[in-house]
């Protein structure tokens, strides 16, 4: 929508809405920037003005005035991964419709020790808050060693005094996707867990473990590994079956690797064992059979980190740890045994 003029081709100002409201300059500023101190009625004129005329506010002007950048610097621990790009761009686009401009630093999978000249290189670029993707528990030991100063958001789904945090809940997603599998009646049930230093690959082994345990089943299988399709697939190719009838992937790369390596093998999906990923990939619904797997809502997550950092940026009070729940999308990759049997 084009924003219209008083007539001389000027696009509205603070006092233009002030008139139209008919309250003092400083009443809309206090509005615009969240007052506590402001009445109803005085918030619904002004807000009902910024409506009549269309205004949007000049964020250089505020930039200038309250001596911030308007920056958010994100760190970006394992970007190759997709839970950490979809995040981070939920968080751009959040902090461009309030006027934010966001930094990243890209901190390599085999590297943690980045995290210094990270947050270095973010900082004297003048951000004014600190968000973190994805953390390792290694990257975060050297964060804490960091003295910025600067409101930092983790984004982990456990709560830790250090930082604010906000996450998708992974050991609750843990839980649905095997519940999902028991449901369908599998006793045995393998895990092929991510890298133990990653938070969410823990979550996520821990999440397998409990849900099993409630329901009176034995561990199944369960190996350890890296992210990727390729090690899905040594683990599809090679394991011995045995009773075990259903696999938890930590993520849709390792399931799809996984998927593959039982194909090569002679193995069906589902029909001789179910697979589950996590994360729901955009192609997840492409792969063959389609599948069923674990969805994080990173619009959401990405929109409430940066809520989180404009509060704390701004002296409001944000929640110190918040959660996201997750669920399962159920595709053709799972099926029950009772089919399996009948067969």
């Amino acid at each position: 929508m084009t924003q219209p003029s008083d007539g001389h081709g000027r696009r509205p100002s603070i006092y233009d809405v002030a008139r139209r409201a008919g309250v003092s300059h400083m009443s809309v500023s206090r509005v615009l920037n969240g007052h506590s101190k402001i009445s109803e009625s005085t918030r619904a004129r002004v807000l009902q003005a910024i409506d009549d005329l269309n205004y949007r506010r000049s964020w250089t002007a505020f930039a200038l005035a309250t001596r911030r950048a308007r920056r958010i610097g994100v760190l970006i621990d394992g970007p190759v991964q997709n839970g950490p790009n979809s995040t981070l761009r939920a968080i751009e686009k959040a902090a461009r419709e309030v006027g934010y401009a966001v930094s990243a630093f890209s901190i390599g999978d085999d590297d943690a020790s980045q995290i210094d000249s990270g947050v270095m290189e973010l900082v004297t670029q003048g951000v004014d808050a600190l968000c973190v993707i994805a953390p390792r528990e290694s990257s975060l030991d050297l964060l804490r060693q960091q003295t910025t100063g600067l409101p930092t958001i983790v984004i982990k789904a456990e709560a830790d005094p250090s930082w604010h945090t906000v996450g998708v809940d992974q050991r609750m997603g843990a839980r649905l996707a095997v519940q999902h599998l028991i449901d369908r009646g599998h006793r045995t049930i393998a895990h092929v867990a991510g890298p133990m230093d990653w938070l969410d690959a823990r979550e996520r082994a821990q999440g397998w473990r409990e849900c099993l345990a409630e329901a009176g089943l034995p561990e199944g299988p369960y190996v350890v590994g890296n992210w990727t399709s390729d090690f899905g697939f040594e683990f599809g190719q090679s394991f011995e079956l045995g009773e075990t009838t259903a696999v938890f992937s930590a993520n849709d790369q390792i399931a799809l690797g996984v998927i593959h390596g039982l194909h090569r093998r002679g193995v069906r999906v589902p029909e001789d064992v179910s697979v589950v990923g996590f994360d729901d990939l955009p192609n997840a619904r492409h792969f063959l059979p389609p599948l069923t797997t674990v969805r994080q809502d990173f619009a959401e997550l990405g929109t409430f980190a940066l809520q989180q950092l404009v509060s704390a940026i701004e002296g409001r009070t944000a929640p110190s740890h918040d959660t996201i729940k997750p669920r399962v999308i159920v595709r053709e990759s799972t099926g029950s045994v009772s089919d399996r049997c009948s067969e």
